[in-house]
Formats: structure tokens, C-alpha cells, sequence
């Protein structure tokens, strides 16, 4: 399929889940000129009077007038739509999908964990897929109120059948211009499955360990022991990646420890997720990569067992 035409002058998004991430990113796409059109909940009747606000170290920020929606049937069809919904709601896009795109728009799948692309590759076809990590410390704190904290680069990258490298194109360049011309840091890559094993070495142990242990990540990075869990963890993702044929070097785990401890103290997705008794995302976080590990003939033998933990603390908090 030809995206060149599609893709040229000033582009359209959605944005489906408009939380931490999808609100910072799509609020920041919006102030930079972009057409942005977002899908919401429990938000939308807050963001309609009141619209969307961002406090960011970057800058402050309010949009007095958002396009928002409570129903994709509403949305217009968009070139590019961008999914920051939690994985544990990826049932519902084959509904919204087809309902938000034109007919040679893209997705652009920006949610943690593993094996998500082929599940969207099934509903838009393979090759109107993209994926990405958002290196960011941002939360929800109120409706229509996005929090900001640390960090924010974005790496992108082509989703591929197989995960096989998938270079530089059109449309990835034009998506990339559009967030720098944002003020987003944004990082092109070829590799899809290196960035995503590349941000599950921060995202396994510290989002796992914070609803375990019920802690922030300075209070694990001040602690001696759970500080060398964490390392121990980070190692056992690097073994993961190499059974999927992905060498991340140990440099990697160095640079996420040095980050952490300089980052403002921080609770985890997963934690305010389990805080507010939301399901939490243990299978694209930690169930599937610990299958592809498997299949690689690898077993990852810590985060099997912070994973069990999870299944066992998010089957609890469902029926309390």
C-alpha cells in the first residue's frame, strides 16, 4: 500500500486513550499545529467545558478547545491513530479501528510490553502499523489534567511481520517531523523488538517491584537489596532479548540505573493502576515476553516468579 500521498501537508490524529500518555502527546501535537481528535471516558465531559492541561517541567500549558469524543463512531477519519490505551483494553480496538482511520491511515502503537503489533496487524493489516516507547515519566492526576514529571523522548520505528528490521519511510519520517516540530524528543529506529526489549528493562522490574513491594522507585533505588534485585531483573530481560536474537549491551542496564536515581521519585503505571484497583497490564508486560523467551529456549526464572506475584496481587484487587 502507497502512504506517500496520504501522508503529505498537515496530518490527522487520534488519539485512543487520552491518559498520561496519549494526553501529553496528542495535547502537545495539538499546540503545535496538528489536527488532533481524541477519544475519551470518564474525561470527556471535563475536557468539553474545560478542556485539556498540562503542567510539564517543558511548560505549562492549557488547551481551552479539544476535539474530544466518547464514542468512535463520532471521530472523523484520521491519516495516523495513536493507541496509549492500557493493553488490558486492546479488546476494544478492533471496534474503534476501522471506525478512526482512512482507508491508507496508519496506527501507531505506543503501550508497553510485547507482542501487541501482530494483535493490531490482525484488525488494520501489517503493513499500516508502526510501534513505539515513550521514555516518560507523566501521569493522570485529576480529568483533563496531565502531570508531567521527567523525561519524554519517543523512539519510533516500522512494524515488520516477524519483527525483521523495517528501516526509514515516508510516513515514519513525516510522523518523526511532526512531534520534533512539537518540542517531542523522538528517536528514529530500525529494530522495533530491540526498543521494546530496550524499555522492558526498566519497565519489568520497577513496575513489577513497586506493586510487590508497594514502594516508589527512589525507595527501591535507596534500598541496598532491592537495588541489586532490580539489577539481577534487568540482567534476566537482557537474556530475553538475546533468546529472541536481540544483544542489548549491558550498558543498558547502567544507563536505566543511573536515570532512575536521578529521576524525580516516581510511582509506577502499574502501581497506580493496582492503587486504584484497575487490571494490570502482567501479560504484555511480563507474560509475553516470558513466553517469546521460551520459545528461545530461555527461562527467565525472577521474572517468572514477579510475574505469578502480579497474577496472583491483580486476581485479589479485582474482587476486593
Amino acid at each position: 500500500m502507497d502512504f506517500s500521498s496520504s501522508f503529505e501537508g498537515r496530518r490527522s490524529y487520534a488519539i485512543i486513550g487520552t491518559g498520561a500518555i496519549g494526553g501529553f502527546y496528542g495535547a502537545k501535537l495539538q499546540r503545535s499545529g496538528c489536527d488532533l481528535h481524541f477519544l475519551m471516558r470518564g474525561d470527556y465531559d471535563r475536557v468539553c467545558r474545560h478542556g485539556l492541561e498540562i503542567e510539564s517541567p517543558w511548560g505549562n500549558f492549557h488547551l481551552p478547545e479539544v476535539n474530544a469524543y466518547n464514542t468512535p463512531e463520532k471521530m472523523p477519519p484520521c491519516d495516523v491513530a495513536i493507541v496509549a490505551l492500557k493493553t488490558t483494553q486492546n479488546h476494544l480496538l478492533s471496534q474503534i479501528l476501522p471506525r478512526v482511520l482512512k482507508p491508507e491511515g496508519a496506527v501507531l502503537v505506543l503501550q508497553n510490553g510485547l507482542g501487541i503489533e501482530p494483535q493490531i496487524a490482525e484488525i488494520v493489516g501489517g503493513d499500516r502499523v508502526l510501534g513505539g516507547i515513550c521514555v516518560i515519566c507523566s501521569n493522570k492526576i485529576k480529568p483533563g489534567y496531565i502531570r508531567h514529571l521527567d523525561y519524554g523522548t519517543v523512539k519510533l520505528a516500522e512494524y515488520t511481520g516477524g519483527y525483521k528490521p523495517g528501516g526509514m519511510t515516508d510516513r515514519l519520517r513525516q510522523i518523526c517531523g511532526d512531534f520534533e516540530r512539537a518540542g517531542i524528543p523522538v528517536e528514529w529506529r530500525d529494530d522495533l523488538l530491540s526498543i521494546r526489549w530496550e524499555k522492558l528493562v526498566w519497565n519489568i522490574p520497577y513496575n513489577g517491584l513497586s506493586v510487590v513491594l508497594n514502594a516508589r522507585t527512589d525507595e527501591m533505588m535507596g534500598d541496598r537489596h532491592t537495588r541489586i534485585l532490580v539489577e539481577e531483573i534487568m540482567g534476566e530481560v537482557l537474556r530475553g532479548a538475546a533468546a529472541c536474537d536481540r544483544t542489548l549491551p549491558r550498558e543498558v542496564i547502567d544507563r536505566m540505573l543511573s536515570h532512575t536515581e536521578k529521576m524525580t521519585p516516581y510511582r509506577t503505571s502499574m502501581k497506580i493502576d493496582f492503587d486504584e484497583k484497575r487490571p494490570l497490564e502482567v501479560e504484555a508486560i511480563f507474560g509475553n515476553p516470558l513466553e517469546m523467551a521460551k520459545r528461545g529456549g530461555v527461562e527467565l526464572t525472577r521474572i517468572r516468579m514477579v510475574y505469578q506475584q502480579l497474577k496472583f496481587l491483580d486476581a485479589r484487587n479485582a474482587i476486593n
